[in-house]
């Protein structure tokens, strides 16, 4: 992959190092200390920034001209957490930044979007931070009322809303403005961390989420994620049914605070479709990897085919604008998200301003 040099002229350079401490000025005021120049020319960070909580960028690791492993240590779990960061095209001037969640697994596993899809190579020739954390599976990317046995402490609400946005921003000379994308559970996610911090992005994409948690339905399928497939225990998360963590947690509940926000969400129906087949991406012709998909995938498609029609209506019943694609078929699996992620870009472009 080639980047364009992210200090072509002396001309350049000053204009992109002005911009960049101008951008900083507010991180500097609020106790952050970093440098203005924030990329060398070999990719790596000039500034490691830290804020007065303790949350701090640790470390880097430079993989090519283009991507790096940003370390980010997070106050509110003390933990290190690692992000996936791959830098825009042109980085001569401060960029956007996309916020890009895998799914249950955190990214934790393979079923990341570098493992599964070709987005890397799709970003290449886009002039966008993507910053993609691995970590916090089957958390929900919220804040936990309490530490977990198996999971331990969650607290990514306040991690992803308030520790990391101005660190990326000082670390990498952003321009400062933010969209967000999630697939599968954290289609739900990145819902509600927009409603929890009005103005942080601009625009919202999410894939196969459902947009409900608090309803019977909609928390069965979260204990089905945390407790059948991760072992945690949602008691520690927000707490027993009743308790009202799980409608503050509803994006359905408080759909209003998408108003203003470029929105797209998508979901196929659980019918098989053009990737569910032998020669689809990553059965391999395997039968037993088709059945899965086909069988279990078919049937998470379905349920989150119906949130996200009661979302659609929801939407639709406050006025909201937002793009659906509503597919004719299809499982819950990477083949139909990478096109999403793709289908979503003019969405996610004009709320990143590119």
């Amino acid at each position: 992959m080639r980047r364009v040099n992210s200090r072509p002229s002396a001309r350049g350079a000053k204009l992109a190092v002005a911009a960049a401490a101008m951008a900083l000025l507010p991180l500097a005021a609020s106790g952050f200390t970093a440098s203005a120049d924030p990329v060398t020319d070999n990719g790596d960070l000039y500034a490691y920034p830290s804020a007065p909580n303790g949350s701090k960028i640790t470390h880097t690791k430079v993989m090519d001209d283009q991507h790096l492993i940003v370390y980010v240590y997070s106050a509110a779990m003390d933990k290190e957490v690692p992000l996936d960061v791959w830098r825009p095209a042109d980085t001569s001037v401060p960029r956007p930044t996309l916020y890009l969640l895998n799914g249950a697994g955190g990214g934790e596993d393979s079923a990341t979007w570098r493992y599964r899809t070709d987005a890397i190579d799709f970003f290449a020739d886009k002039n966008v931070n993507v910053v993609s954390p691995v970590g916090g599976k089957w958390s929900y990317y919220t804040d936990w009322k309490q530490a977990d046995p198996v999971l331990g402490v969650n607290k990514w609400t306040t991690f992803l809303t308030e520790e990391l946005p101005p660190l990326i921003d000082a670390g990498l000379g952003t321009n400062g403005v933010n969209s967000i994308a999630g697939v599968s559970s954290s289609g739900t996610s990145v819902m509600q961390l927009a409603i929890n911090a009005p103005g942080l992005y601009k625009g919202v994409a999410a894939y196969s989420g459902c947009a409900q948690t608090s309803d019977p339905i909609g928390q069965q399928f979260v204990k089905l994620t945390t407790e059948t497939w991760g072992g945690g225990d949602t008691l520690n998360m927000w707490g027993p049914p009743t308790d009202p963590m799980w409608a503050d947690n509803d994006p359905y509940v408080h759909a209003e605070g998408l108003r203003g926000l470029e929105l797209y969400i998508s979901n196929g129906n659980g019918l098989p479709g053009q990737y569910d087949n032998l020669n689809g991406p990553e059965i391999n012709g395997k039968p037993g990897t088709l059945a899965n998909q086909v069988i279990v995938g078919g049937v998470i498609e379905a349920a989150t085919n119906y949130c996200t029609h009661n979302m659609a209506n929801r939407l639709g019943e406050l006025g909201i604008p937002a793009t659906f694609n509503f597919r004719d078929s299809g499982s819950h699996s990477w083949g139909y998200w990478q096109d999403d992620l793709k289908n979503s870009w003019p969405v996610l472009a004009r709320s990143l301003g590119v």
